[in-house]
């Protein structure tokens, strides 16, 4: 396998169409460059009718079929997936890119930069999510810093947040979970991220 580097937009451009987690890159881009052909357009539309229709049934009972059946006819050679509406950290996750994270730390660092990036605009409200005694999330480090001691606090790639990361797993794991939860995932889903780390 040949490994090529890529600029910091592309890579955003593939990680938004993931699809499923643990879809690999080279997956994504076959499927964006629709290099498998007439089967591969098929499991497209499939999928696209598939998110439509839990978009549609999760928002309001918005009818898709015209939007499916002209996907289906056109047979286009490029073939870019529909974007949910409700932005959702699944598609964006990769378990492969998560996998290769240096240790606890690096993943956390990791699953919140994929929050931020599904989040924008919502993200503040992890503000709001505090120990007894210690802040967790705040918008400078010297913020951190002044919140306690040995706080170890990092920034989210790519955001003016930045986290406490001196705690052990489990306090990681929960705080996880509090982020999924004030950003509208349900508890569900929000035990499925805090197992990621």
């Amino acid at each position: 396998m040949k490994q090529i580097d890529i600029d910091d937009e592309l890579y955003q451009y593939i990680a938004s169409n993931t699809q499923s987690i643990g879809e690999s890159a080279s997956t994504i881009l076959r499927r964006l460059l629709n290099m498998s052909g007439e089967k591969q357009l098929t499991a497209d539309v499939e999928i696209i009718k598939n998110q439509q229709l839990t978009t549609a049934s999760a928002a309001s009972s918005v009818s898709v079929e015209p939007e499916l059946q002209q996907a289906a006819t056109d047979t286009p050679k490029t073939v870019t997936p529909v974007k949910q509406k409700n932005a959702n950290v699944f598609n964006v996750l990769n378990k492969e890119e998560l996998a290769m994270q240096k240790g606890v730390v690096g993943r956390f660092l990791f699953i919140l930069s994929a929050f931020y990036r599904t989040h924008k605009s919502d993200f503040s409200a992890v503000l709001d999510i505090k120990g007894r005694d210690r802040v967790y999330f705040a918008t400078s480090k010297e913020d951190l810093v002044k919140s306690g001691s040995s706080m170890n606090p990092k920034n989210i790639t790519d955001s003016e947040y930045w986290v406490m990361t001196n705690s052990n797993t489990t306090r990681k794991k929960m705080m996880l979970h509090e982020v999924a939860l004030c950003l509208g995932y349900s508890a569900e889903q929000a035990e499925k991220i805090r197992d990621y780390l």
